[in-house]
């Protein structure tokens, strides 16, 4: 046990030196980044600054693989220059039972990266994008999806407009149907409702048919003064892309929340593949970090006096940017609908593991 805390400590070590240097490069460039990009908004040094820190934990998120396996390589090449590998093989101590501390230190950290750090890169995400789409757009558009189906709001210099619909028919197109919408005048009074059967976003407008309009004016009848139309069109600022892009942020939901999501867009009739892909491989992480370490340990698990070391250490960093391709590239086969969920998920961390176990035997073995 006391070996067992030593490598755990070790490696923690390196964990957190490693994270706090590419923490501050990050925050650095992001910084350079978010300035070039909100250039002309015309922000102060401090809404700059908010705007990095609030991407900082999802960009913590996804380094999280790359820290775990150059930890375990610093690990690992620093016991093997001070002969400490030696020893503990010498004591009887196989290169296998060495590795439980950094494995189990990983799966701990693999844990709190999904219980804690995604709801909390989850929530400053929508809080980055909510202030970005402000500097940018004034902050005039806004979607949310419930269980009574999809709400827009819109704005331009005339006001505000509510937009709710019960479905949607397809997700790419984004046919609306059983559609209300609410418009307000620049002092937030209501102006006029309209209902229509369904809706589609064409050429900057909203295209309505069957529609019926009430005004709601203080001193008018609405049914009295209400018209229908075969075809109406509704002007707007929002484009197909960006609603499709604000309902394509899983990254920005919680993974708490993500199941009552789903739910929620299958009854709207929304398309739920890329959510459940994402709920899977985040509860995969875990074992995905698992797998960077044995990766990282079965190429420089190894005396120094055999040479190679940086070829070693070269390897095992392409080896796992390799496996993080293969785990992306499955997520994105598993979002079109070419590989089962589950597989998609839960098939590369665990590939990878079983790879890195067989090249730790063969090892041993030698």
């Amino acid at each position: 046990m006391i070996l067992d805390r030593y490598f755990a400590r070790r490696f923690l070590q390196s964990f957190l030196v490693i994270g706090a240097i590419f923490l501050t490069l990050m925050i650095l460039i992001d910084l350079i980044e978010q300035a070039r990009r909100f250039n002309d908004a015309d922000l102060s040094f401090g809404q700059v600054l908010q705007l990095t820190l609030l991407n900082t934990p999802a960009a913590i998120s996804e380094m999280l693989p790359l820290l775990m396996i150059l930890s375990t390589i610093a690990l690992f090449v620093g016991l093997a220059r001070s002969s400490e590998l030696v020893v503990t093989r010498a004591i009887g101590r196989s290169g296998i039972r060495a590795l439980v501390a950094p494995v189990l230190l990983a799966l701990l950290i693999g844990t709190l990266a999904v219980a804690l750090l995604n709801p909390i890169a989850a929530a400053t995400s929508e809080q980055y994008r909510h202030f970005s789409d402000l500097y940018k757009n004034g902050g005039n558009s806004a979607l949310s999806i419930s269980r009574d189906g999809l709400w827009l709001r819109q704005g331009s210099p005339q006001g505000q407009s509510v937009i709710h619909a019960r479905a949607s028919t397809n997700d790419a197109e984004l046919e609306l149907i059983d559609v209300t919408i609410i418009t307000f005048s620049p002092e937030g009074l209501p102006t006029r409702q309209i209902i229509a059967d369904g809706a589609r976003l064409e050429d900057g407008a909203w295209i309505l048919r069957n529609t019926k309009e009430w005004p709601l004016s203080s001193d008018t009848n609405p049914e009295t003064h209400a018209v229908t139309h075969e075809t109406l069109r509704l002007p707007t600022s929002l484009t197909r892309q960006r609603i499709l892009e604000t309902l394509g942020q899983q990254d920005s939901v919680s993974v708490y929340d993500l199941p009552q999501l789903i739910r929620d867009l299958r009854e709207a009739g929304f398309s739920t593949k890329q959510y459940e892909v994402w709920l899977q491989v985040q509860l995969a992480r875990p074992f995905f970090l698992i797998s960077m370490v044995l990766i990282g340990a079965a190429f420089t698990m190894r005396h120094v006096r055999f040479g190679g070391t940086g070829v070693a250490v070269l390897t095992a960093v392409l080896l796992g940017f390799g496996v993080y391709f293969v785990r992306n590239f499955a997520q994105i086969l598993g979002e079109n609908g070419q590989l089962p969920i589950v597989i998609a998920a839960w098939a590369p961390p665990f590939a990878a593991i079983l790879l890195s176990l067989g090249l730790l035997l063969h090892a041993e073995d030698g």
